[in-house]
């Protein structure tokens, strides 16, 4: 066998049964955010079977950009404690702010998630959510790729107990739901003009089960809930992942 071939056998081997293990998962994060990767990590550290899916080819969403361009973010109390846990460098500010530098956060989150047990699957794109009745079941995913170059080529599912949309600014899952399905009467108010610090406080308080077996987190929270926009601020975002599996590992263990 041509050293070609053995590559190509190697890759397709591993995909297939890479892809084969998530075919029926636990929980189904979409969006490797910085809500979506916390939220995965605490998961899958109770041994949860979970997968995060990712439309583009990176991970850490707009935590990269830091503010505006430069590599800093900010983060507050009690935020620090889910950073530490992540191993993640902390530059005080004051006795309730801290700085982490906007590539190593993002980093240290997805290693933290991948770790614990978690996997992530980039470049996928979540196109509809699968219903049983009044239930959300599963996802609906096909490649990033194909979508952008406009294909019409069918989609594969998979299924989940609980699906967490963390898809950021835009809330594309509870949209689809929302938009399929008119009948449902799925309200998303739509995020509001920037007030750091009640964002912040929103953001956790509309973490929560938007439908049955569907949940919300991080700024897709925000959009859902109608709550403030934030800027370069992530201590929201990582208290709304822990949140969200919170609640999820409540379901579970009933």
């Amino acid at each position: 066998m041509e050293l070609e071939e053995k590559i190509t056998k190697a890759i397709l081997d591993a995909s297939h049964k890479y892809w084969d293990d998530l075919l029926e998962l636990d929980v189904a994060v979409v969006g490797a955010g910085p809500s979506g990767l916390t939220t995965a990590k605490y998961l899958a550290d109770k041994n949860v079977k979970v997968a995060v899916f990712e439309r583009h080819l990176a991970f850490g969403g707009g935590m990269w950009g830091g503010g505006m361009g430069y590599p800093e973010i900010v983060i507050e109390k009690p935020a620090d404690e889910i950073f530490k846990d992540f191993g993640i460098k902390l530059d005080k500010v004051d006795e309730e702010l801290y700085t982490a530098n906007s590539v190593e956060a993002p980093t240290k989150l997805a290693t933290g998630a991948i770790d614990a047990g978690a996997k992530i699957a980039t470049s996928i794109v979540v196109e509809d959510v699968i219903l049983r009745e009044n239930k959300v079941t599963g996802i609906v995913i096909n490649s990033y790729a194909i979508e952008k170059a406009k294909l019409h080529i069918d989609p594969l599912a998979i299924m989940s107990k609980y699906v967490v949309d963390a898809t950021g600014h835009e809330a594309s899952v509870i949209n689809i739901l929302a938009r399929k399905n008119p009948e449902r009467n799925i309200k998303i108010q739509g995020e509001s003009s920037m007030w750091a610090e009640e964002g912040e406080k929103l953001l956790i308080m509309n973490t929560k089960e938007i439908y049955p077996n569907l949940f919300v987190a991080g700024m897709a929270a925000s959009a859902v809930g109608g709550s403030y926009r934030m800027g370069a601020i992530f201590g929201g975002m990582v208290l709304s992942g822990k949140k969200c599996a919170d609640e999820i590992l409540k379901r579970l263990d009933r």
